[in-house]
């Protein structure tokens, strides 16, 4: 069985990607070791998707190009 990922004290950010804040902002938190928790702002309290770190950088280097 996976442990289960305590986010309560997980700091989050808007992604510099967002628009400015308004309508369309993605969250994500840099202080869980290995694994990048991403969520949606207008839902803080709904679902979070957790990607292992390699993945995500990966992900970033294509998308940010």
């Amino acid at each position: 069985m996976k442990p289960i990922l305590n986010l309560s004290t997980t700091v989050w950010r808007k992604s510099t990607y967002s628009d400015g804040g308004q309508t369309n902002c993605v969250e994500v938190a840099d202080n869980c070791p290995g694994v990048v928790p991403v969520r949606d702002s207008k839902l803080q309290h709904g679902p979070v998707l957790v990607f292992r770190s390699g993945p995500w950088a990966s992900f970033l280097t294509l998308v940010t190009k």
